[in-house]
């Protein structure tokens, strides 16, 4: 049965927009705004070995299917290579695999997910290769706890999912259990990440860099460089290669399943300067500090 939660999405161009169906409705507590660009969104349920399915309609979300999967033998919240748990977190589809040279284990098709992601990173955690893929044709069926740390579907199951499958866009969002939030708590959180993006977006554009650098966390560190080291590359940067125009699109911002206050924001970034135009997809890894302001304490590409 598919069943309809109503979310409400920031006003913006190219993504889904609904009112509120009744005073204050429960709302998927990690999906604050999704682009007309990302067709459907993944939420695994370590709690009930259940990968479930969602896509942004008009008026709300609607839950398309659900699926039995089988996580990490020691289960969830991996720290460490070879802990044998699946990762929390929000994480992105990123590749295929061929798997007909692979061990009979991983089924028919396997998808890598982009775990250590720089929040990992930040946190030390370690390890990689976490796929979501098949079973051994002969095996039966798996354990809920039967992985190395990845998600294992039933080989039909698998194979009815992949076309689904946006490479580099499918967010899949990993918990024990899936939270619901009220729905000015969504909005609430929904607009405060906006505005601070597009405070984000507004500083790099005009060359504002003390208020640019101010939105970032002074625990933040980029490929080895601490805050102050960063800061002074990302200026001399800046008046090396002037930008002529820069813009932001395809906004995807989401909460952290388990981090209270860690949200992210991913969107595809253009900057035209005079080498050309440079599109990239870019992750920011936001946090709540002390006072409530939302600083940036991680970021990537991808």
């Amino acid at each position: 049965m598919l069943r309809l939660l109503v979310i409400t999405a920031l006003v913006m161009p190219g993504s889904v927009c609904a009112e509120f169906s009744e005073p204050n409705p429960e709302l998927l507590a990690y999906v604050l705004q999704v682009p007309a660009t990302v067709k459907n969104v993944l939420i695994a349920e370590s709690d009930t070995a259940t990968l479930h399915r969602y896509r942004p309609v008009q008026g709300g979300v609607e839950l398309l299917d659900d699926r039995y999967m089988s996580v990490g033998q020691d289960g969830v919240g991996k720290q460490r290579a070879w802990d044998q748990r699946t990762p929390l977190g929000i994480y992105f589809v990123v590749d295929r695999l061929d798997t007909t040279r692979l061990h009979e284990k991983y089924g028919p098709a396997a998808f890598p997910l982009d775990y250590p992601n720089a929040w990992d990173d930040a946190q030390a955690r370690t390890g990689d290769g976490i796929w979501i893929h098949g079973v051994d044709a002969r095996g039966g069926q798996r354990p809920p706890r039967d992985t190395d740390g990845c998600i294992a579907l039933p080989n039909d199951e698998l194979l009815a999912l992949e076309e689904h499958l946006q490479l580099l866009w499918t967010p899949v969002i990993i918990t024990r259990s899936i939270r619901t939030s009220p729905a000015t708590e969504i909005a609430a959180s929904r607009d405060a990440l906006a505005a601070a993006l597009d405070s984000w977006a507004t500083s790099f554009r005009e060359g504002d860099w003390h208020t640019y650098l101010g939105l970032y966390a002074g625990t933040f560190k980029y490929r080895g460089l601490d805050y102050e080291e960063w800061s002074a590359y990302r200026v001399r940067s800046a008046a090396t290669r002037p930008v002529s125009d820069f813009q932001v699109d395809d906004v995807l911002l989401l909460a952290d399943p388990e981090e209270p206050g860690l949200y992210l924001s991913r969107f595809r970034q253009t900057i035209v300067d005079a080498n050309g135009k440079i599109v990239t997809i870019k992750r920011l890894y936001w946090r709540r500090s002390e006072t409530g302001a939302l600083q940036i304490v991680a970021e990537d590409n991808g």
